[in-house]
């Protein structure tokens, strides 16, 4: 009998229940990467994440640690209550654009602001996903939404935040990065972005922020890997990826 080798398993750090995600989402791709981290730097059972609400609202479904549900917006304030009362255990809330970006933002400046020793990981897909395809805080110029079927315009509407920049603005922020997920390259440098935030938090550096550009091929009205492309060409030139902050290395962009 031919003996058979695993390539590749499922992380320990994901349960076995299936995703309720829709196909091309990327949700399952971050949560994945958040996942193998923690059991990669030996945090799983040590960890507490924040659900929001939203796309991710049951994440506490997926992810094999400890999970707290948060109302909506409020994710890094139960995250602080979280933090300080247990110093010692690794906390994140993993939250979308709406949730962090709209009725969030009170919540995240001040988080960040303050420098609470918490990690949120950010999904960016320039839209309302669980609601229906509204315009969000960080639709783009020009971008369509059941709220704006003209497209964004910004003398009506405002224009798109930029939210690892803004929160890098803030000296409680120690780390900020913006990445991806669109092909292997891009995932692998959003897994070391999101194991060097869960790291810096370890060490007690401040507020550390990953932002995830994603696609929503269901609310965009594409194909997945239409959807990809459009990411490509739209997204990244207005949210250029990268480090935006790095306090751990004494200085900003890299």
């Amino acid at each position: 009998m031919s003996s058979v080798s695993v390539v590749y398993a499922k992380s320990l750090g994901l349960t076995d229940k299936p995703m309720h995600y829709c196909p091309g989402c990327t949700h399952g791709l971050v949560h994945k990467l958040v996942a193998e981290c923690l059991v990669e730097l030996g945090e799983l059972e040590n960890t507490v994440g924040v659900a929001p609400v939203g796309c991710a609202g049951y994440a506490y479904d997926y992810f094999n640690c400890d999970m707290q549900q948060a109302a909506h917006g409020r994710a890094p304030a139960v995250a602080t209550g979280i933090k300080r009362v247990l110093p010692d255990r690794t906390v994140f809330t993993y939250q979308g654009d709406g949730d962090l970006a709209a009725i969030g933002t009170a919540e995240i400046v001040h988080a960040a602001m303050r420098g609470e020793k918490i990690t949120t990981i950010f999904i960016n897909n320039a839209i309302y996903g669980m609601t229906g395809g509204q315009m969000a805080p960080t639709t783009l110029v020009g971008q369509r939404a059941t709220t704006a079927p003209q497209g964004r315009d910004p003398g009506h509407y405002g224009y798109p935040i930029r939210m690892a920049e803004l929160l890098s603005t803030l000296d409680g922020t120690a780390y900020a990065e913006r990445v991806t997920v669109v092909d292997l390259p891009h995932l692998n440098r959003a897994k070391q972005a999101i194991k060097k935030a869960f790291t810096l938090q370890r060490e007690g550096a401040g507020f550390t922020f990953v932002e995830v550009l994603s696609i929503c091929p269901t609310n965009w009205g594409m194909a997945p890997l239409q959807a990809v492309d459009w990411l490509r060409e739209h997204m990244i030139p207005y949210y250029p990826l990268g480090v935006v902050k790095d306090s751990s290395k004494g200085g900003e962009r890299a």
